[in-house]
């Protein structure tokens, strides 16, 4: 009987360890996931804050996104294709109202995520949930109102990459 009962507790001990466990490699992903989006949608910035500045225009920029490109791949690798860095400045002026947005409600959420939740991980404010593959999926549609509705549905249906190319 003894042996029962331990196995019974071995078994819930077991269990709560590896739902804890299993909660934070998913945090760990989605907030891997997250800092990557936000970080390119930060270079984005930057790459369209260079462009601004008034030189002259298409050929500085083709040179600046090559030479910028060259740089980036030597020292952090592959990832930094002028193409890529293309799809960077792009998601920066499809979702450029997205951070302002945010960072009004910010504050507000955090403190009520915070009273609501007893988890050890914590959720990072972020205006971006879905992976960069996502977002490269999102900012082909060019309707406002068409794209935030399939992100929507990609979060709350936790749609992979292939069913949002399907929609």
């Amino acid at each position: 009987m003894d042996k029962m009962e331990l196995s019974k507790s071995d078994n819930q001990l077991f269990g709560k360890i590896a739902d804890l466990l299993n909660e934070a490699r998913t945090f760990i992903v989605k907030n891997v996931n997250q800092t990557i989006v936000l970080t390119y949608f930060e270079i984005g910035k930057l790459i369209v804050e260079e462009e601004q500045e008034g030189k002259e225009r298409a050929e500085y920029g083709k040179s600046v996104l090559k030479e910028l490109s060259q740089k980036l791949t030597n020292e952090f690798g592959k990832g930094y294709s002028v193409y890529n860095l293309e799809r960077m400045r792009n998601f920066h002026l499809v979702f450029k109202n997205r951070i302002d947005e945010t960072e009004k409600s910010a504050s507000v959420m955090r403190k009520s995520e915070e009273e609501k939740s007893a988890s050890p991980m914590r959720k990072i404010d972020s205006p971006f949930n879905l992976s960069w593959t996502h977002y490269l999926q999102l900012i082909k549609i060019e309707n406002e109102e068409e794209r935030n509705f399939y992100e929507i549905e990609a979060m709350n249906n936790n749609w992979s990459v292939r069913e949002l190319e399907r929609q």
